[in-house]
Formats: structure tokens, sequence, C-alpha cells
């Protein structure tokens, strides 16, 4: 016999506030979710007044941080023991609605894999610090790959000398944005002097990391242009372990597909005790994107790259209040 769980206010409530722990560009935050009570389904919207016109005039990633809430969202309704039935895009006429979740639909399977992901939910943070050279076993890289394969992405771990090219890439990419100054505008207005506010969203100074020292990291430097002071300085890993992320498509459902692959891949490596971070500026300039495929065997569009690897998981970054993005309706 099927049990149904109580589908109140407050669950509904929880269930947005778990979602809303996953990543997102600059930690913008994108989401907007509309529950209504009388078709028990959860709308995921676009905020696009939280989008990046030059360092995503496509919302690309955009997309991709509201697939990786959706994924969240589905991880915390499985562990609630709700199953539910996901459509993406349902609405041709409105692009701005990214996806419909029905809550405990009684013939769909429960996701239990997905369920089991739930208790790393609020562990996983983005951690800009440097990783140690140990490296990820074989079984566990097969197990990632895995993860992004059920939600319809490729996960490949890069080998040389591919990537030496997109280390070479993101060191590139990272300049070209400090030298445009809209584009280093606009990430400086997604950061955060906490000695001044609380924020509730973007990249708290604190979440900076060290300085690479004599050199450039593998991952994005939010500090841009400016010094910040008693920041500091390490050496990060001479062989960072790096992943691409691609799908075989490369429009909006593409997007969420890879939004939602991507969180479960960092899901389940937060469980295996890996920390992670992002070097998303090459997929930023599209002349840089497209030399990010593996020349011999990539195929499809990277949508994001990855950085995996034994290491400080990162702090807790701010999120905004679920009463800002969440909307019930009768």
């Amino acid at each position: 016999m099927l049990t149904h769980p109580t589908l109140d206010d407050t669950a509904v409530t929880a269930l947005v506030a778990d979602a809303t722990t996953a990543p997102s560009m600059h930690n913008a935050q994108p989401w907007q979710f509309t529950y209504s009570r009388a078709r028990r389904t959860l709308t995921l919207g676009a905020d696009l007044s939280r989008a990046m016109p030059l360092a995503d005039p496509t919302t690309r990633g955009l997309h991709l941080g509201c697939g990786a809430a959706l994924l969240s969202l589905r991880a915390a309704a499985a562990h609630a023991g709700l199953r539910t039935a996901t459509t993406l895009l349902p609405d041709p006429r409105s692009p701005a609605l990214l996806a419909e979740v029905r809550l405990d639909v009684p013939h769909e399977p429960l996701d239990a894999a997905l369920s089991g992901l739930y208790r790393v939910l609020r562990d996983r943070h983005t951690s800009r610090y440097p990783f140690a050279e140990r490296r990820i076993p074989d079984g566990v890289r097969a197990a990632l790959a895995e993860a992004a394969d059920r939600e319809g992405a490729r996960l490949a771990f890069l080998t040389t000398p591919h990537r030496e090219a997109v280390l070479d890439l993101i060191v590139h990419a990272e300049g070209y944005d400090r030298m445009d100054d809209g584009r280093e505008a606009e990430q400086r207005a997604w950061t955060r002097d906490t000695r001044v506010t609380a924020p509730t969203d973007g990249v708290p100074d604190y979440a900076f990391g060290p300085a690479e020292r004599g050199g450039a990291a593998p991952l994005r430097d939010f500090a841009g242009r400016r010094t910040v002071p008693g920041r500091a300085h390490a050496a990060f890993e001479k062989r960072p372990q790096l992943a691409s992320l691609s799908t075989t498509g490369d429009g909006p459902a593409d997007w969420l597909r890879a939004g939602q692959a991507l969180q479960r891949v960092l899901l389940l490596a937060t469980r295996e005790g890996l920390a992670s971070s992002f070097a998303t500026q090459p997929l930023e300039w599209p002349d840089l994107r497209w030399l990010l495929r593996d020349p011999r065997t990539g195929t499809g569009y990277v949508q994001m790259v990855l950085r995996l690897g034994y290491g400080p998981q990162g702090p807790h970054t701010p999120r905004r209040p679920v009463a800002e993005v969440l909307t019930i309706t009768p």
C-alpha cells in the first residue's frame, strides 16, 4: 500500500529551502518557485533580473544554476518519500518557466540513489582552496561519470595534454575578464564585503580563498583587480584534477539537464569526501569554449569544467530567505 507523506505549506517551504542550497553563477540564485496547492505542483522559473548580460548573454549559466536547484529539489522530495514527475520547459510560450515538478505522484518510481545524496546537500560548498595531489580513484571517477549519465550528460576527466591546454585557456580567460572593464564591474557587483554588509547572495570576501602564490590558480579569482587586505597566499596543486561536463545539444533543455547532472555529480563527490570548484571563465568566451573539447574524444558541448580533489570543503555562502523565492497559491 502506497503511503502519502504530509505535503503542507511547511513541507513545501522545507523542500524549496533545500533546493536553494544549489550552486549558481556568482551565487546569484536566479530562481523563483511557485507552489500550487490544488495541483500539488512546484514550478521553477528564471529570475532574469539576476542574469549577467556580459558573462552570460545567452543565460546558459543561469539555466545551469536553476537545473542544479531542480536536482536538489528532487533529492529533497525523494528523501521525504515523495514520488515526483518533472517536466522541463512545460510552456514554449513562456521560456522563463523552466520546469514543473508534480509532487507525490503515486505510480512514479522513487529514486533511492538520489534520496541517498540528500544527507550531504548542505555539506556541499564551493572550495577555492588548494587540494592535495592525491589522485581520485578510478572507481570514484566512474561513479561520478555514471551520476552525470543518469541526468543525460557526460562527465570526462581531462588527461594530458588536453588538461594542460584547458588550464592555459582558464588562465587566458581570467586575463581577458580582468582587462574587460564591463565584465570586471559585473563580477564585482556580485561580490560582497562582509565588513559592511550581511549578504544573502553573491560571493562574500571570506569565500574568495587564498591567492595563488606566484602563478594562476585553476579557478576564478573573485577579487578581480582588487587587493583584499589580509588575504592569504598559497600554492595550489601542480596537477589539478579537472573534468568536463558536456551534453549532446546546446539549448535551454540541455542546459537544465547539465545543471541537474552537475549537482548530482557534486553531491556524490561530497559524499565520497571530495571538494569541488568551478572554472567557468573559458565557457564565457565563445571562441575559448569551443577549444575546451578534447580534440581526440570530445563530442557535444562543454557546459562546465569542474575541479575536484581532496581538500577543505570551503565555507558556507549565504542564501536568500525562502520567502523571497517561493510563492504559494491556492
